[in-house]
């Protein structure tokens, strides 16, 4: 079995961002040169996640107000006893979870129609990365 790591890097100018990487991701296994396997794509960072949706733009704010819904910044989170604001974010991440796997057939990604992978950042403005492990033959 053959493996290939790398690390992408992001530093957001908002708090929350949702960034299409699949392009890069795609680039990432053809380098590889797996052929059959899987690339794990995931935040190494507890305020940030990595998803697979499609990418329209209406759904992307949809999925950002959902979460505004389900996870407020507020200040009367816990977590901000220990100096820190961002208890909605880690929240945030929770929702939407830190990896995803995607099966890899050909030498390509082997999504759905309309799938493609994000990082979302809830968090931002400083410097987080993503690991992408590819696996396989």
């Amino acid at each position: 079995m053959k493996s290939h790591t790398e690390y992408l890097w992001f530093n957001t100018k908002t708090q929350r961002a949702y960034i299409n990487i699949t392009e890069t991701v795609d680039g990432i296994v053809r380098k590889s040169g797996v052929k059959e396997g899987m690339v794990l794509v995931s935040a190494m960072h507890i305020t940030a996640g990595v998803y697979v949706n499609d990418a329209e733009d209406g759904l992307i704010q949809d999925i950002d107000e959902w979460l505004e819904q389900l996870a407020p910044f507020k200040a009367g989170y816990r977590h901000h006893r220990t100096g820190e604001t961002n208890g909605d974010a880690h929240l945030k991440s929770l929702i939407m979870h830190h990896e995803v796997i995607v099966p890899i057939t050909n030498g390509k990604l082997d999504f759905g129609r309309w799938q493609q992978i994000y990082y979302a950042e809830f968090d931002g403005q400083r410097r987080k990365r993503v690991i992408v492990k590819v696996m396989g033959e």
